[in-house]
């Protein structure tokens, strides 16, 4: 289980803090979704949770203790919005094989089939592939980190529609047996997949309660 407790958020060169007092429960099984306007804080929100920037005030547990910005690295992976900017690799092989250079081909090519690119090949330019699979590759880097919470900033964003629901439904089937936590604009998009007890709106810092209706 990971809790935000009093999480405040402001930066130094901002006049306002960015967020202020976040709390959230967040369970393995229970898809999280945290929707609000750009700029309103979202990415924010999750750069603390993962351990890219530390709050202000307050803290980050995990099953009850306190993490710093290091534990919480280990503990998250984060596909940002748009990952395929963030490709280093020159192949789809490099990419999964940075920061793991022994990284077994039988297991890189394992955790391809559970994201849906059995058959891809590991020589395939990332640059090359389509939305939809650059998208599942930036998941697959992570899953191989076997993080216990996973952090997705605005999973569907610039991906044509035919292509969406297939995300949309490998992020439901990861969310079993791990914390899975979305931030988008479009909440409508994961009506069927969140918890209706675990939508919250981001809006001047802190969390509101989301009701979807269509």
């Amino acid at each position: 289980m990971l809790e935000l407790r009093s999480l405040r958020y402001h930066a130094a060169t901002a006049e306002e803090a960015v967020l202020r007092g976040v709390n959230l429960t967040l369970e393995a099984g229970r898809l999280a979704l945290v929707a609000g306007r750009s700029g309103s804080g979202k990415s924010t929100l999750l750069e603390l949770i993962c351990g890219l920037a530390e709050p202000s005030q307050g803290e980050i547990l995990w099953h009850g203790k306190a993490l710093n910005a290091r534990q919480r690295r280990w503990l998250c992976g984060l596909v940002f919005q748009f990952p395929e900017r963030h490709f280093l690799g020159l192949t789809v092989g490099q990419e999964l094989r940075l920061g793991q250079r022994r990284l077994p081909t039988e297991k890189a090519e394992r955790v391809l089939a559970q994201v849906g690119l059995q058959g891809l090949s590991m020589q395939q330019s990332p640059e090359k592939l389509s939305g939809g699979q650059q998208r599942r590759l930036a998941m697959a880097v992570q899953l191989l980190r076997d993080p216990r919470v996973l952090l997705l900033d605005e999973p569907t964003a610039g991906l044509d529609w035919s292509v969406r629901g297939d995300i949309i439904e490998l992020i439901g089937e990861l969310s079993q047996e791990r914390v899975v936590l979305i931030v988008s604009h479009e909440p409508e998009l994961f009506e069927g997949l969140s918890d209706p007890e675990q939508r919250w709106r981001l809006i001047n810092g802190k969390l509101e309660t989301l009701q979807l209706t269509r």
